[in-house]
């Protein structure tokens, strides 16, 4: 894939984005790709200065909003990394998903393989249930790991 650079939004003729995941400054009529270091989560961060002011921007974030219209919205809509490799900023690894997909799109580590369902010991039993608004709900216990997934989707259709 070709390399392009689209202007940071904000920060026009100062500083670009390319779709591999690079950023460039623009200042003092020569450009220069900045060399980002890690945040505290894993990801790549780069620090950008306007009038005085520093502030630091997450790569990936700068690729979502340049290349694929991303509006920061808290995180109703986030940007996820298909490789689940917090490093590779390339537009084609990017994607724009809700916070639920993103929480349950990798199950490894997990006692069970669907979202919303745990093996509960104490009742030997499956248990179902699903975070609405930041409150946990509970669904229930049940025999079937099947079942309790069903209980927890039949509850999702309706939010």
């Amino acid at each position: 894939m070709k390399e392009i650079y689209k202007n940071i939004k904000g920060y026009e003729g100062m500083y670009q984005v390319s779709n591999h995941g690079n950023v460039k400054s623009l200042k003092r009529g020569k450009e220069r790709i900045l060399k980002p270091s890690k945040d505290g989560g894993g990801y790549y961060k780069v620090l950008l200065a306007k009038n005085g002011i520093n502030k630091t921007k997450k790569v990936h974030q700068l690729v979502a909003i340049a290349f694929l219209n991303h509006k920061p919205n808290g995180m109703k809509i986030i940007v996820d990394h298909k490789n689940r490799d917090k490093l590779n900023n390339s537009l084609n690894n990017l994607q724009l998903i809700s916070q639920r997909e993103n929480l349950s799109k990798d199950k490894k580590g997990y006692s069970s393989k669907y979202t919303g369902v745990c093996w509960y010991k104490p009742s030997k039993k499956w248990l179902a249930s699903i975070t609405i608004n930041g409150k946990q709900k509970h669904l229930g216990y049940f025999i079937n790991e099947l079942e309790a997934s069903n209980k927890y989707q039949s509850i999702l259709k309706t939010l």
